[in-house]
């Protein structure tokens, strides 16, 4: 995502984590760029195959989203922590506001 000084943008986690609206430093060490999400941690298909439904149930608990088989493959647990994302991005970005996921809609 563009991170020159003064950008907005959002960097979302997966459909059970916050997200984050963030401004650019504009690091040129990085192409004035940052992360445009968590970012996966294993592949759609080793998800559906490492991931149950009760899982998905359990992960996305609070979280009005789908909760089906047709979903599996976008579990948190597919995903990396948005948390660690930011903290390895703080020189390129700083937060503005942390956004509570709610709902999520998925296909």
């Amino acid at each position: 995502m563009r991170a020159q000084e003064e950008d907005y943008g959002i960097i979302p986690g997966s459909m059970g984590a916050k997200s984050f609206i963030v401004k650019g430093k504009g690091n040129h060490e990085s192409y004035c760029s940052c992360s445009h999400g968590a970012g996966r941690l294993m592949s759609r298909t080793k998800a559906k195959k490492s991931f149950s439904l009760d899982d998905l149930v359990k992960q996305t608990e609070g979280v009005e989203c789908r909760k089906d088989g047709g979903v599996i493959d976008e579990i948190p647990g597919a995903y990396k922590s948005i948390e660690e994302v930011m903290k390895q991005q703080i020189d390129l970005v700083e937060v503005v506001a942390t956004l509570k996921q709610v709902v999520c809609v998925k296909g």
